[in-house]
């Protein structure tokens, strides 16, 4: 098995020890490309997060820009750009499904439904599954797809309801318990559609059914839920669970800091004493 199969692999038991604090980082919205110095940038933060030391890292969805609408030629070269570009990241790496690295989703990318490797299946063959879990020192971190995708071929904030049913069973197997840690690139809970100028289609920013998600979540003992999508530095906190929105790698889309004021960057996240504090770290884009 290589790194790059390791990386890609749902949870896997490993008889490593249990330690009583860890960090990790979540990064997200890397939207890399060879265009506008992505590669080179995206390197530079890999290196930021390799002098944190992280236990592991997460991806948080937006991986490569922009599947969504190009052929398949240039799918594939986004995909391989990605996947070369974090052989740099020195922690083992867990990747999250975000709405550009969905393939020939939108009719002008002239790519048919026919096509192999569309939608979701570029990147389950490229990148790994598209929902899972896995466990790290005692606390247990689900990865949801939450990206539906509509029969006019766009996409929509949803958690189908396959992996309703599968997230069920997994918080049961991890016990009332076990800390949790959910991930989600669409977040299930912001207040971003108050500041966005000009305003968006709310379906396509948060998660339509966040409410079915959340009631199985707060079932259990979930610390903290970690988002993307939005571009944004937020840190919300409700029944005791906190959802942080860990800004973009890519800030206004390797334009400069989003809006102006949320600049490039991650998230490193330490857990210690049973609970979890977050800090956001630029890294000089």
């Amino acid at each position: 098995m290589t790194r790059r199969d390791w990386i890609s692999a749902p949870a896997i038991a490993f008889a490593a020890p249990t330690k009583q604090s860890f960090t990790f980082v979540h990064v997200t919205d890397l939207h890399i490309q060879p265009e506008l110095r992505a590669a080179d940038r995206c390197g530079a933060c890999f290196a930021a997060i390799n002098r944190t030391r992280p236990d592991f890292v997460i991806a948080g969805g937006d991986l490569v820009f922009d599947a969504l609408a190009v052929p398949k030629q240039r799918a594939r070269l986004l995909f391989d750009l990605y996947r070369d570009a974090t052989k740099r990241i020195e922690a083992p790496l867990h990747n999250v499904l975000g709405n550009h690295d969905i393939f020939g989703l939108y009719t002008h990318s002239g790519v048919l439904p026919t096509e192999s490797g569309y939608g979701k299946k570029m990147y389950e063959d490229r990148i790994g599954r598209r929902y899972y879990s896995f466990d790290a020192h005692g606390w247990h971190f689900i990865v949801l797809d939450s990206v539906g995708l509509t029969p006019d071929r766009l996409y929509v904030g949803r958690v189908d309801d396959e992996q309703i049913e599968w997230l069920r069973r997994d918080l049961e197997a991890a016990g009332k318990s076990t800390p949790i840690v959910a991930v989600t690139h669409v977040p299930l809970s912001t207040g971003v559609l108050q500041w966005m100028m000009p305003r968006h289609d709310p379906r396509r920013i948060v998660v339509q059914n966040a409410s079915d998600v959340l009631e199985l979540l707060h079932q259990y003992n979930i610390k903290a839920v970690l988002q993307g999508h939005t571009h944004i530095c937020e840190r919300l906190e409700y029944r005791g669970c906190q959802y942080i929105t860990s800004g973009s790698v890519c800030g206004e889309s390797w334009k400069g800091p989003k809006w102006g004021v949320h600049p490039e960057g991650f998230g490193v996240l330490r857990v210690a004493g049973g609970g979890i504090t977050w800090t956001y770290q630029t890294y000089g884009a």
